[in-house]
């Protein structure tokens, strides 16, 4: 699927990704779908952020096998490959956590050159360890990723573990 490289094109790819899954099973409220909701959230933005080439659009693909669901966001913009293990940030930084988050949060990651034109897709798995219809909520994030959320989300504070839920019930978008 394609998305403008805008906050607008990240916010429609973050709830079509849970929009999929809820039809493939793993309902809104279930750990798989906040999860991979969530992660594909963070590679969205960072392909607005840091992909963008004016005039080009991103591109999202979710996949489903018996053991895995993987999202994938390509964008045109080669030079700028995230770091294969991406560093903390400064405690006062406002940004540089996203790859953080993927990478705690995420059975697998990387990277890889856009098959067919210049640029790179970023990709992310989660082990199908969380069942359809699993409603417990998401597995805890490390300590070190839920110190880094809060840091830059304070409103986030009470419910590191499943800020796509809270984001939902407060109306956010």
């Amino acid at each position: 699927m394609c998305f403008t490289s805008t906050p607008r094109g990240a916010r429609l790819a973050r709830r079509l990704v849970s929009h999929w899954l809820d039809q493939w099973g793993y309902a809104y409220d279930s750990a798989a779908n906040e999860t991979l909701t969530l992660i594909a959230a963070e590679l969205a933005a960072n392909a607005v952020r840091h992909g963008h080439v004016p005039g080009r659009d991103f591109h999202l693909r979710l996949t489903a096998t018996s053991d895995t669901l993987r999202v994938e966001v390509t964008d045109t913009r080669t030079e700028r490959v995230p770091p294969s293990s991406p560093q903390a940030p400064r405690g006062d930084a406002e940004s540089g956590r996203g790859l953080l988050i993927v990478a705690g949060l995420a059975t697998r990651w990387g990277t890889g050159p856009r098959l067919g034109a210049p640029g790179k897709t970023v990709w992310a798995e989660l082990a199908a360890v969380m069942q359809k219809g699993d409603v417990r909520g998401a597995p805890p994030m490390p300590r070190r990723i839920a110190n880094n959320v809060e840091s830059a989300h304070p409103e986030l504070q009470s419910s590191a573990s499943q800020p796509t839920r809270r984001l939902r019930q407060e109306g956010a978008t």
